[in-house]
């Protein structure tokens, strides 16, 4: 009993020392249609009620649009769309999910938010090695496994690096430069 205690104590002061790591095997889980998928809590800003989407004309059908969120314009996917999914009616279950890398910032509409849970990085497998129709398995960047469950982990960065997505986004002082 008293090395479990000292586990418990040594464990609580590397977490405590180690700041930078605290959300790295944590993640957001939603659901999309039948299908749970998570993304890395790391990358997550806030989680926002389905408000009015500005339409941004010659877009895909799975960018809807920007929204204003403090100031800040920020561009809107349906991950359902984008996955190549049925498209379904919004209802008061659905969100937004804003995440951010390297200082971009993207919107995911998502059918519903699940749970925030930790899968440590030796229970994640990498995803299969096929190509599917849609494209939609580039965005995975593992399979998480959650008891029974298997959780899809998607990869934020991929989808932000999406030609159209990125074209969003990019800065219009940059373009020109």
């Amino acid at each position: 009993m008293a090395e479990t205690s000292r586990r418990e104590t040594l464990d609580d002061t590397i977490v405590e020392d180690d700041n930078e790591d605290t959300q790295a095997d944590k993640y957001l889980f939603f659901r999309i249609g039948k299908e749970s998928y998570g993304i890395g809590i790391r990358h997550i800003i806030e989680i926002i009620e389905l408000q009015k989407i500005s339409a941004v004309p010659d877009m895909p059908d799975y960018v809807k649009g920007v929204i204003n969120l403090r100031g800040k314009v920020i561009p809107i996917v349906d991950l359902r769309l984008r996955f190549t999914l049925e498209e379904r009616a919004y209802d008061d279950r659905t969100c937004i999910v804003v995440t951010e890398i390297g200082g971009v910032r993207i919107g995911f509409i998502v059918d519903t938010v699940e749970e925030v849970m930790e899968i440590s990085e030796a229970n994640i497998e990498p995803p299969p090695r096929f190509k599917s129709a849609s494209g939609k398995d580039r965005y995975i960047s593992g399979l998480g496994k959650a008891g029974e469950a298997v959780k899809i982990l998607i990869d934020v960065e991929k989808i932000i690096e999406d030609e159209e997505i990125r074209s969003l986004v990019e800065d219009p002082a940059t373009k020109s430069a």
